[in-house]
């Protein structure tokens, strides 16, 4: 059973949940509606204040994030038909090798509780309860079984999901983007967390499954210390690395969804929602995945991909791996560090949501 019970759509609650109707799995928002969640992911203003950008940060937004939250993103996203922030986190560094002195790979920080709250949309959180990110090449492991480990994760949950505890717009809390299970994003990153040999045997096999058993109970019980209201939609997997089924198993009776990054093409990522939907019993997220334009040209397209996707019954969601703004380091974005936007894609997405906010309508009549 996931963490929080499952109940019928239409039921309202005051807090996101997870329901299913007519075959097909649903967020269901607070009001009971049932909701297909189109996030927009990495959402940070920083690339604002290029020098290539001039003063539209001052002269624009008033050097305010309160304001370019409430004027830009909100209107944004709401007029581009996503219904959402998927996650907040944006790359700004991006090491690929490690060589001598160490290369850097970072993402920017989160969101916190008030700029959550300026943008006025649902949104998910990540909580840093481990740094074991495919792209973190310079941390080290904790020992997950530590008195440490657990003291870590009560300070993470007293000191953020203790403000979001009765937020109605919080949809649920993520913990690690592509955690290292089992897999080295590199031959020069950091080990996994668990041997992969090992699972060679049966001992190996229950070792890993007690020790993610270990890892998802104490992070979801520092959770539901501090908030017993939102959904817990943890590890954010990598789609197309080596994945473990006694991880996905361990997480089942502490998560209510099964979140991926995947960036393959949509038929790929449809096939594996189907088998680990198959697996664990849960619905699945695309917490992180791209639409580039070299994806247009091939005919997996925005519009394909989220089609495909809201068809698929198990699937509650795709985040779009934007960016939001453009920057150096990812030079992609909707709109570019001079704020102009990406028309051709934002006509496409715009015409894409609001096909499936209507598909949503007509699959769960009231």
């Amino acid at each position: 059973m996931a963490s929080l019970p499952l109940f019928d759509v239409g039921q309202m609650s005051g807090f996101y949940r997870i329901g299913k109707q007519n075959g097909h799995w649903w967020f269901v928002a607070p009001d009971g509606q049932p909701m297909f969640s189109m996030g927009m992911n990495h959402i940070d203003s920083a690339t604002l204040r290029y020098k290539e950008s001039g003063a539209i940060w001052w002269h624009r937004f008033g050097n305010s994030q309160e304001r370019w939250l409430q004027e830009a993103v909100r209107k944004d996203l709401l007029d581009w038909g996503f219904n959402g922030i998927g996650w907040s986190q944006e790359v700004v560094l991006h090491g690929e090798k490690l060589t001598e002195g160490g290369v850097m790979h970072r993402h920017g920080r989160s969101f916190i509780f008030e700029e959550y709250q300026w943008a006025n949309l649902p949104y998910c959180h990540l909580l840093p309860f481990v740094e074991s990110h495919q792209w973190n090449l310079e941390t080290q492991l904790p020992n997950l079984r530590s008195a440490e480990f657990e003291a870590w994760c009560d300070y993470v949950a007293r000191d953020e999901c203790a403000r979001m505890a009765d937020d109605p717009k919080l949809m649920g809390y993520f913990y690690t983007d592509c955690p290292t299970w089992i897999h080295a994003w590199r031959p020069e990153s950091k080990p996994p967390i668990f041997d992969p040999d090992l699972l060679k045997t049966e001992a190996g096999k229950r070792e890993l499954f007690d020790l993610a058993t270990h890892y998802y109970k104490v992070t979801h019980d520092a959770i539901r210390r501090y908030d017993k209201n939102h959904l817990i939609l943890g590890d954010r997997y990598e789609g197309r690395a080596p994945l473990a089924e006694e991880v996905l198993r361990a997480a089942v009776p502490y998560v209510d969804v099964l979140s991926f990054q995947n960036f393959g093409p949509i038929q790929e990522v449809v096939e594996s929602f189907q088998h680990w939907h198959g697996v664990t019993g849960l619905p699945v997220l695309l917490a992180d995945a791209s639409a580039k334009q070299r994806d247009r040209d091939k005919g997996d397209s925005y519009g394909v991909k989220i089609k495909a996707l809201r068809e698929l019954s198990c699937c509650v969601g795709w985040h779009l791996c934007g960016a939001y703004l453009r920057n150096t380091t990812r030079v992609r974005g909707i709109r570019d560090e001079r704020f102009e936007a990406d028309d051709v894609l934002v006509e496409e997405m715009r015409l894409a949501n609001r096909e499936t906010a209507k598909f949503v309508r007509q699959t769960t009549p009231e």
